[in-house]
């Protein structure tokens, strides 16, 4: 076998699985609609309010519920079928898109429906996340979990790149209304996906029994395991103040670069193109850990640091292209990590605090960097995001060598 041959084979082995070849095709026309909507409801409350202190306050309304519900979805993805209860988010996801897109093309939307479709959008995905994560190890098993993460992280950044340039022209033609009834309509290839699955290739973990305390078992669980609690310390920081790209970049286009909506799309289109191609690296390379993470979440303060200071849009183009590509690698290799580390019958509970650390701090976070970009200029944003990276990873690396000094000890206390 080539050179060549075999960087592809391992690039994309998860692929050797029909069930996911299935899932990848379904999901990635769901994602491509998913960033289309994000993208215009975003322009969407900055065209009707002109203030990225609200739009953070939507952004947050949206995770709220995934920072108070997601431990307890993570414990119904741990106790019912992981496929069929995606489907039902999945469907109820559909149905909250297509309201919101009657609403604006009929010209009846208001920034609280907005609100409020937000909060219901923000329940689906505390149940929803937590039981499509873990069923990732369902569907692919052990071997192929590392690549699958990867490829999973590059589809999602390819849908980044296609989904907001699409919805950003989409917006200039027809309206912003257009781009969620798109996504309404894209749902339907993902549940049919997971429909028509080859359950008997699936490895379902045995539900877990009911009891009293789970939520707070899996609580303590997470705590006594340093490669599970250093990673999702460090998502959840970093998932607070630098991942609030919703919030950051269309009010960075509009005000800072005094750009329009195409603009904005093709911002988030560089990002998720530089993500796409980094994330198949990260596909082959398939490296996890503490130490790797501390590197990536460096780059990723550093590709943060070049997009806040671009001068123009060409500039800052270029720029979000290498962020989007160390935001990837950071993300990856903490989701894979993490889903390594875990025990099976806690894995669902895991999964629901890595949702709460990527998508729940963005209650706290959205509004917050709204209010400094309100304060401080379009740019600032971006560059309180840089300055989380590289105290975070100063944070990891300083956890990371007490628990190293810790396992030394350990010999010499039993001795």
């Amino acid at each position: 076998m080539s050179p060549l041959r075999r960087i592809s084979t391992r690039t994309f082995s998860a692929l050797e699985v029909p069930n996911y070849r299935l899932y990848v095709y379904g999901q990635g026309i769901s994602l491509t609609g998913t960033w289309m909507q994000m993208a215009a409801q975003s322009w969407l409350v900055i065209q009707l309010t002109h203030s990225a202190t609200m739009l953070g306050i939507i952004v947050a309304l949206q995770t709220l519920p995934v920072l108070l519900l997601a431990p307890y979805g993570g414990l119904i993805a741990d106790r019912v079928d992981k496929r069929k209860a995606t489907i039902v988010a999945q469907a109820l996801m559909g149905l909250q898109a297509l309201t919101l897109g009657i609403l604006t093309i009929t010209g009846n939307v208001h920034v609280w429906e907005i609100g409020v479709l937000a909060v219901v959008l923000g329940i689906n995905n505390a149940f929803e996340g937590p039981a499509r994560q873990s069923f990732m190890l369902e569907l692919v098993g052990g071997e192929h979990l590392r690549n699958a993460v990867s490829l999973n992280s590059t589809m999602v950044n390819m849908a980044r790149l296609v989904g907001p340039a699409i919805g950003g022209l989409m917006i200039a033609a027809v309206g912003t209304g257009w781009c969620f009834i798109f996504n309404a309509v894209s749902f339907i290839a993902v549940i049919s996906s997971l429909m028509r699955m080859d359950k008997s290739q699936l490895d379902p973990v045995p539900p877990t029994p009911r009891t009293k305390g789970q939520v707070r078992e899996g609580i303590r669980y997470v705590r006594g395991v340093p490669r599970l609690v250093i990673p999702l310390m460090m998502m959840g920081i970093v998932g607070c103040f630098t991942y609030e790209f919703q919030v950051s970049l269309p009010y960075l286009a509009q005000h800072g670069l005094h750009a329009g909506p195409a603009a904005y799309g093709f911002m988030t289109a560089a990002m998720g193109a530089g993500a796409a191609v980094w994330g198949l690296v990260v596909a082959t390379k398939g490296k996890t850990g503490i130490r790797t993470l501390v590197l990536s979440c460096i780059a990723f303060g550093t590709m943060m640091t070049f997009a806040t200071l671009a001068p123009t849009l060409a500039f800052e183009l270029v720029a979000l292209a290498l962020v989007g590509a160390a935001s990837i690698s950071f993300m990856s290799q903490a989701n894979a990590t993490i889903q390594l580390s875990a025990a099976p019958e806690m894995r669902g509970r895991v999964m629901a605090l890595w949702f709460i650390a990527l998508q729940g701090s963005t209650p706290i976070g959205g509004p917050i960097v709204g209010l400094v970009m309100s304060q401080y200029g379009a740019r600032a944003g971006l560059a309180l995001g840089a300055l989380t990276c590289f105290i975070v990873a100063a944070g990891g690396a300083m956890a990371l060598r007490v628990v190293r000094a810790r396992r030394a000890a350990e010999p010499l206390v039993a001795a």
